[in-house]
């Protein structure tokens, strides 16, 4: 382990009390040493654990090189030393907050007076890992053009395989006050240079450009491929620790952010200050971007169901509503034609009602749907009939007056529906034997609504479909969101992940109905399916697995194809279509449409599945 100062009990004490207002500002009492004659310098104020040494004391004549200026968002200004010391562990770069924008550039010689802080971007409920700033600054510019201190090079053999340290269970859980270990782990080597100038060199794309204007590369190009070129995020341990996001200081207005879609690359030199970003983490806030390369990543298609197979398939619409434009019903009948080859049965989550967001009671989406339905005949595909069971007003969470649900479409020409005493918003739909079989009590109806396990959140939606005289039970499904998740890059480790428990509940719910239908007819048809918001791996996945009752689907695809969704330059799965032991032989396909394109219809990619039942 490298050398590092250390931090006294009552240091540690002040600063997690001080980082509950998500600005550390601690006494004097938190600055050891600081009462030096040496001049302070930057490497100084990082010191080498996360939190500032220096962190409440003012500082004064800090000396440093301008090295990048944001004018936009939270406005200041990155200096650096360039006379570096000798150890690793100690950024020689740190961001000057002025709130205004700053009137320096870059290559000017400078000296700052202020107040050194740790800000939490997010806030410290947000569990992120908090950025050394110096703060209500005095500048004085010294001179201008000086030469910029050499920008440190990030690549695939400077960043460690080894994600993060284990946090520290006497700070629950916190690495914060950790000593740094750069060349043992990934979040410490970046942490080693909040603030330096950085550069990485031509490097893949593995999240397309965002409307947000950012991306994210990796600098390992061999870790967890994907077939498409992105990074697969494959379990909890593995955290693809050559990932950056890259947002550039330019604003739009003067050069706008390049599109690039996963795959592709970025070519060159890239280079700026490391910044921590609130919605990404580390993020290179690039002084000069490099210069995308398209791969020419193309849209997949599936292959079309054969006469005798039922085609079922889930596809998370992202708040459809008739305000949307068009253009979009069109892009996403579309998709459900040519890319989808126009399913049997085809789930439909956050359908909204027919005045979308309006806050106004109003719950029936039958605008909506006639508006998607008639766009996918228009663009040749079958007039599908639809079937949902309507919310109660802004009981179901998601977009507030939206009141999103699923809702089933199927082709009449090859599949029926049996409706049997449709549900409402608060009835449950139970199991019952007819004649040996199992049937719905309500069709369409909801699953076990009352369960506080649904409390503001989507409800599972059943009902029963009849192909070439088989039933098939679907059950369509919007687990809760991860929002109130930590990142990745949380100061804790592992990080808190609160969102789980819920999904974790609603999992068993519709496990234990599943059971149900088993129950009453052992070798029934079961699809359970939809945008279930966790991974193929996670506990959530195991619950409605439990005991054989279902089989998650995803996993008979390789590896490098199990995705539905990219975020932060992870490839993952979120949506998913499950299958009860009875259905043999089935032919899977995440068919990737729109996660990996800056261009977009939704931001999750649909799932189909064809079998015999």
């Amino acid at each position: 382990m490298r050398s590092s100062h250390t931090r006294s009990a009552a240091v540690a004490a002040v600063v997690a009390s001080a980082l509950a207002t998500g600005l550390l500002a601690g006494s004097a009492d938190a600055a050891e040493g600081a009462a030096s004659a040496d001049p302070v310098r930057i490497h100084d104020i990082q010191g080498t654990t996360r939190i500032s040494p220096l962190v409440g004391k003012q500082v004064a004549d800090v000396e440093g090189i301008v090295t990048g200026v944001r004018t936009y968002g939270s406005r200041g200004f990155w200096i650096q030393d360039p006379q570096a010391d000798d150890n690793d562990a100690t950024s020689e770069g740190v961001f000057v907050f002025t709130s205004s924008v700053p009137t320096v550039a870059v290559g000017d010689a400078v000296k700052v007076s202020g107040l050194v802080g740790e800000y939490v971007p997010g806030g410290l409920n947000s569990g992120n890992q908090s950025v050394t700033q110096i703060s209500k600054p005095t500048v004085t510019v010294v001179s201008s053009g000086n030469p910029l201190p050499e920008a440190v090079h990030i690549n695939e053999y400077s960043v460690p395989a080894e994600y993060a340290p284990a946090g520290d269970p006497a700070a629950a859980g916190s690495i914060n006050g950790l000593a740094l270990e750069p060349s043992r782990y990934a979040l410490d080597y970046y942490e080693s240079l909040e603030g330096t100038s950085v550069r990485i060199g031509t490097s893949r794309v593995v999240g397309a450009t965002s409307p947000y204007a950012d991306l994210w590369v990796t600098v390992k190009g061999w870790e967890n491929n994907t077939r498409r070129g992105g990074t697969l995020y494959g379990s909890y341990e593995s955290q693809n620790t050559g990932r950056l996001m890259i947002q550039q200081l330019t604003p739009l207005a003067q050069q706008p952010f390049p599109v690039a879609n996963v795959g592709d690359r970025l070519t060159g030199t890239t280079e700026g200050p490391l910044d921590f970003n609130q919605f990404g983490g580390y993020t290179l806030a690039a002084r000069t971007m490099g210069t995308v390369q398209s791969k020419g990543l193309q849209r997949e298609k599936t292959k079309a169901q054969s006469a005798n197979e039922l085609a079922v398939a889930t596809y998370n619409v992202e708040n459809l509503d008739p305000s949307d434009p068009q253009e979009k019903f069109d892009a996403l009948a579309k998709a459900v034609v040519e890319n989808l080859a126009s399913p049997d049965v085809l789930a439909l989550e956050e359908i909204q009602d027919d005045t979308g967001a309006k806050n106004d009671g109003i719950v029936s989406a039958n605008q909506t749907l006639t508006k998607f339905t008639e766009a996918v005949k228009a663009a040749g595909g079958p007039a599908y009939r639809w079937t949902t069971v309507d919310p109660e007003n802004n009981k179901d969470g998601g977009e507030p007056g939206g009141n999103i649900r699923q809702v089933f479409l199927y082709n009449p020409e090859r599949v029926s529906f049996t409706e049997r005493a449709p549900g409402d918003a608060v009835t449950a739909t139970g199991v019952v034997q007819e004649q040996g079989k199992a049937a719905l009590t309500h069709s369409p109806g909801r699953i076990d609504p009352a369960n506080a396990a649904w409390e503001n959140s989507r409800k599972p939606l059943a009902g029963e479909f009849v192909f070439r005289g088989k039933t098939v039970f679907v059950i369509a499904n919007h687990f809760g969101s991860k929002g109130g998740d930590e990142s990745l890059t949380s100061h804790h480790q592992p990080p808190v992940r609160s969102s789980e428990a819920k999904r974790l509940q609603q999992a068993q719910s519709v496990n234990g109905f599943v059971k149900q239908i088993l129950a009453a007819q052992k070798n029934a048809n079961v699809v359970v399916l939809g945008d279930i918001n966790d991974f193929e791996f996670s506990d959530t996945t195991k619950a409605l697995t439990d005991g054989g009752a279902l089989y998650a689907a995803v996993n008979s695809l390789p590896k490098s194809e199990r995705y539905s969704y990219v975020f932060q330059g992870n490839s993952q799965v979120l949506d998913q279509i499950l299958t009860s032991p009875a259905i043999k032989g089935f032919s899977y396909d995440s068919v990737h449409i729109n996660a990996e394109f800056a261009d977009q219809n939704s931001d999750h990619d649909p799932q189909v599945l064809r079998f015999r039942p």
